[in-house]
């Protein structure tokens, strides 16, 4: 019964022992959380309001705004970024992003993945150990992997920067972004975005509707060729700020359950070693008066 008392015993101390660094990872991803909320939450009104205005040029200029990124070519190359975090125990954060992105490739690119045609940007090291092993009919594009230990504009819009030169030089037809979307601490869901060519905003059912009307100041396609560019950055830029704060905010959920999983586990072992406590003290006792008994027949 002591063997068991004292495993008991050990069993508590782990328990302890990792709800203290539960405990220690939620509070690290609280303050995290914080500041990647705030970035995503003062970017995201901004890069959606752009977007949709760059939707909405393209849309109704009926083929007077040129410019590359809005031009919808046969899908013969393809490339799938996938952005995912650089560590785990953040629950079923990364594998639903990684999910998304395989359900795009399996439906969207079967064709261009039967082909050899297929590219994979890895954002993280999750993605990339996932896709590395088992996709290896692919091109990987592994000198972004890391990029999370930085987020700015500048160091982010090198690897939008180069997507747009491949996509502009026909290196890529389309290109998708698979990444966790923001909403709150306790709730996250992956998207698959195609982010070139840009989507254009299906016409109104309505005839009536009215077409909008934009002036350009000094000439439509200058104004476009600076602008378009700047706008698929700041919007690379949201899809990274988006996962970033669904990452910590799933990590934050992830580790408070866990710590209260490691109490509840905690009452069920202190009942279980009070209870084989209380039936060693029975023991010894009834040896003892067994014993006594023993020697008052003698």
């Amino acid at each position: 019964m002591s063997g068991s008392l004292k495993q008991v015993r050990e069993r508590i101390r782990s328990v302890q022992s990792t709800q203290q660094i539960t405990k220690a990872m939620k509070v690290v991803s609280a303050a995290k959380f914080r500041r990647a909320q705030q970035a995503i939450v003062q970017l995201r009104p901004y890069a959606d309001k752009l977007n949709r205005m760059l939707r909405n040029i393209l849309s109704n200029m009926d083929g007077e705004a040129d410019t590359v990124f809005g031009q919808d070519r046969p899908v013969e190359k393809a490339c799938v970024v996938v952005v995912t975090s650089n560590r785990g125990l953040c629950g079923a954060f990364n594998s639903n992003v990684i999910k998304g992105a395989v359900r795009t490739i399996n439906e969207e690119l079967a064709d261009v993945r039967s082909k050899g045609n297929l590219s994979i940007l890895c954002i993280g090291k999750r993605g990339y150990d996932f896709f590395r092993k088992r996709y290896t009919d692919c091109t990987f594009i592994n000198d972004y992997v890391d990029i999370f230990s930085d987020l700015s504009f500048d160091n982010v819009a090198q690897v939008s920067r180069r997507l747009m030169d491949a996509f502009e030089q026909k290196e890529f037809d389309r290109i998708y972004v698979a990444f966790g979307h923001f909403r709150n601490a306790a709730t996250q869901f992956p998207v698959v975005e195609q982010w070139l060519p840009v989507l254009k905003i299906e016409a109104e059912a309505d005839s009536s509707k009215m077409r909008a009307d934009y002036i350009f100041e000094p000439d439509m396609n200058g104004l476009l060729n600076y602008l378009v560019p700047s706008i698929l950055q700041t919007t690379f830029h949201r899809f990274l700020l988006d996962t970033q704060a669904s990452e910590h905010g799933a990590r934050m959920t992830a580790m408070d359950k866990a710590t209260d999983n490691a109490e509840d586990l905690l009452k069920e072992l202190r009942i279980n070693y009070n209870k084989a406590r209380q039936e060693a003290i029975t023991k010894e006792i009834l040896e003892i008066v067994g014993g006594a008994a023993a020697l008052e027949s003698a």
